[in-house]
């Protein structure tokens, strides 16, 4: 007799179930979606949140990390302003407690160029596009995503868009919940987008947010996506990027991270078309216990596409930051150029940088390559401003906003690239 053994579902895993069973007829979609949402989660049901024993998970082991499940949270009470990027004109998509909030938004009025519609009704009224076929879609916080998905939008970019778009989640409840935005964007052929993604929320209460983003990029189109991560430092946030990219196209992707307790901002991107280029970075500055996972998976399936992978963390305190690339080359994606590189600046003893690179080539006319590096500011470096009479933290701020700088010259738009600076110089100034 062969025994079969189950593990003991923790009491987030028990909440969860709990949720689902009492929200499954009230949460909206209907009909299809549905039946997406079941699926969904008997496929979480089956695994459970993952753990270390998960190789994409072993730096985050939620099954420890997310110790209980917050109720859904409950639409918003008020009409509010959405913080937007100094210096930087946007129209805002407003997504408050995973719902869009049109009373909170300015989109329609700012660009004819972009049409907007509320999931659910864009979900109803489709006929070629599926929602949640993208790159991303087997793992387990998308399929949480999918049971629970509580509101969001769909873009469609038809033409250049005029200026940045914004799609701004916010947490605007007053107690502890959860919130399980979904959004769909899709470009065009020959479409230009620059596309904010921004996470906020009050400090001190540990809520919790499971997001997707739904990203299709059309041959000859251009798409520059930034992701501003400044939620409250006891949130808890997983994030989750699905891109497919047609042929001849561009695409930059950039992850800012400063604010959390513990964040996973993973990225799924297919390359559909040949000579295609893209550029994915990040940056992510952390202190105290923050605990931030940026996961990427890149997969070629199609020749003559270029890649290139640039993160940089900085830590302190008792901080944790792990970066895990992943690059796939098909068999039959000749000429493929990818190169990845992470490094981490460690500004305290006790703080931990975790780099896993990896590649994984089928073709045999490709030039690949991957590097990570962690260590502490250069000494040298260092005396040599003391010595030309910089005080020492002040000496340490340049070393870091230079460090940290070269990643954020990679953001293509000044507005919004001078924005993130000033955030890394504020997050510097905060460390005293």
């Amino acid at each position: 007799m062969k025994a079969e053994f189950r593990a003991i579902k923790t009491p987030a895993e028990q909440a969860l179930s709990a949720a689902f069973a009492a929200a499954r007829g009230k949460l909206p979609g209907g009909g299809a979606i549905t039946a997406l949402r079941d699926e969904a989660f008997h496929h979480f049901d089956a695994h459970g949140l993952p753990h270390r024993r998960i190789e994409e998970w072993k730096y985050t082991d939620l099954r420890a990390l997310m110790r209980e499940a917050k109720p859904l949270a409950e639409p918003a009470t008020r009409t509010g302003v959405v913080t937007g990027l100094a210096g930087v004109e946007a129209g805002r998509v407003a997504i408050v407690n995973g719902r869009y909030e049109p009373g909170w938004s300015d989109l329609n009025a700012s660009d004819a160029g972009v049409t907007l519609t509320e999931l659910f009704a864009f979900a109803a009224e489709q006929k070629t596009y599926r929602l949640g076929d993208v790159p991303g879609k087997e793992d387990i916080a998308f399929w949480l995503n999918t049971a629970f998905m509580t509101g969001g939008v769909a873009l469609r970019v038809k033409e250049n868009a005029r200026q940045p778009v914004h799609i701004a989640h916010v947490f605007a409840g007053n107690s502890a919940a959860a919130m399980y935005p979904r959004c769909v964007v899709i470009v065009e052929p020959g479409a230009q987008l620059t596309l904010v993604e921004s996470f906020e929320g009050p400090v001190g209460l540990d809520y919790q947010v499971n997001s997707v983003l739904e990203l299709v990029i059309g041959d000859g189109a251009r798409v520059d996506h930034v992701k501003i991560g400044s939620d409250g430092e006891a949130a808890l946030r997983l994030s989750t990027l699905g891109v497919t990219v047609g042929a001849n196209s561009a695409y930059n992707d950039f992850a800012f991270t400063t604010g959390g307790g513990v964040v996973r901002n993973q990225t799924f991107v297919r390359f559909n078309g040949e000579g295609t280029g893209a550029s994915i970075g990040g940056a992510t500055l952390l202190r105290n216990r923050q605990h931030v996972d940026n996961t990427l998976v890149i997969e070629h399936a199609a020749g003559g596409c270029k890649s290139r992978e640039r993160f940089r963390s900085v830590l302190d305190g008792q901080s944790r930051g792990i970066f895990q690339g992943k690059i796939i080359v098909n068999p039959h994606a000749q000429k493929t150029d990818a190169k990845m590189a992470s490094h981490a600046l460690l500004l305290s003893d006790e703080a931990e940088a975790d780099n896993k690179p990896e590649l994984e080539i089928f073709a045999d006319d490709v030039q690949c390559g991957h590097g990570a590096t962690a260590g502490a500011l250069d000494s040298a470096l260092k005396f040599y401003l003391m010595s030309r009479g910089i005080p020492e933290k002040q000496a340490e701020a340049l070393l870091i906003q230079a460090f940290v700088g070269e990643a954020i010259e990679e953001i293509t738009h000044d507005g919004i690239r001078e924005a993130i600076m000033q955030s890394a110089i504020n997050w510097l100034d905060a460390r005293g």
